[in-house]
């Protein structure tokens, strides 16, 4: 029972990360109707970004948690202004063509990302330095937690509240709720909408780059090919929780995290992409709507 305990915790620890990219894939699916797969790339810059930020205030002398926090919330902003520059000069143009066309441009900007990262950064993976020294603790038997899964919890868990404070009691998130739910209908009455969808961008950004930080800080390396696999496990897990909704978003990052965990623990690490993508042809076949989503009618 320990053994599995340990394992649920080293899965949520996982699944957080996951859940926080999974947040961006949903919440602008959940607006206008976009699978921005160059999501995760923003995941893979805020990590970079937190790199080089933690590094320089390390030199300057500041005590870990400023180095931490620093790192944490410069990432954040840097991403969400790349967020909201991939929207404006990448998305908005094409908001009134085919959504074919639209992916395929998020595709190529996840390409145009990856390759100018190995083009400036070189193709080498880069030692993310250990901000906050790693700390074991005995919570009872044989099962412990470090000091990076507490923080990941503590982080993931906080930026939910935030986001759910955002999204519910503020004036642009009832903007986003109503651009959700009709976009024309949110314009007629005054809402404006382009600046919406930004801020939109810049949220789920802001989240992704805080997972990168965090991923960094977790297994200890960067490069820029990092985003692809998380990126594409966090679309998996926004799609298992049902995508478009915030809640769906991180119980699927958790359900995917203790999944791939469990898969590790019982000696099919080789398996564990496989068994992740499994869940996603699953999940297509028996419940598109996910977890938590619903079931739209739409007239054709």
């Amino acid at each position: 029972m320990d053994y599995i305990i340990q394992q649920i915790i080293n899965g949520i620890s996982v699944g957080s990360i996951y859940a926080l990219i999974a947040l961006g894939y949903t919440m602008v699916y959940g607006i206008i109707k976009l699978i921005n797969f160059a999501h995760g790339d923003v995941f893979m810059v805020g990590s970079f970004v937190g790199l080089f930020t933690a590094k320089i205030l390390a030199a300057q002398g500041f005590p870990p948690m400023v180095v931490f926090i620093g790192a944490l919330i410069i990432s954040m902003t840097a991403s969400a202004v790349l967020g909201v520059v991939i929207e404006r000069t990448a998305y908005k143009p094409l908001r009134k063509v085919s959504r074919i066309a639209v992916l395929i441009t998020a595709v190529g900007v996840s390409f145009l990302l990856e390759n100018g990262g190995i083009y400036i950064l070189g193709p080498q993976a880069k030692g993310f330095p250990e901000i906050l020294e790693k700390q074991q603790f005995n919570l009872f038997g044989s099962v412990q937690v470090d000091s990076n899964q507490v923080m990941i919890l503590v982080v993931t868990v906080i930026l939910m509240v935030v986001l759910q404070y955002i999204v519910h009691f503020t004036k642009t998130g009832k903007a986003m709720r109503a651009v959700s739910y009709d976009l024309e209908a949110a314009r007629l009455m005054g809402i404006n909408v382009d600046r919406t969808i930004s801020y939109t961008f810049a949220i789920g950004s802001a989240l992704a780059a805080a997972a990168g930080v965090i991923f960094g800080m977790t297994y200890n390396s960067v490069d820029p090919l990092m985003g692809v696999i998380p990126g594409l496990k966090a679309f998996v897990a926004a799609v298992l929780g049902g995508i478009g909704s915030v809640p769906g978003a991180l119980v699927g990052g958790l359900l995917l995290g203790v999944i791939e965990t469990g898969v590790t623990s019982v000696g099919y690490s080789l398996w564990r992409d496989g068994v992740v993508f499994a869940v996603l042809i699953l999940i297509l076949i028996f419940r598109p709507s996910g977890l938590f989503g619903k079931n739209v009618r739409e007239k054709v």
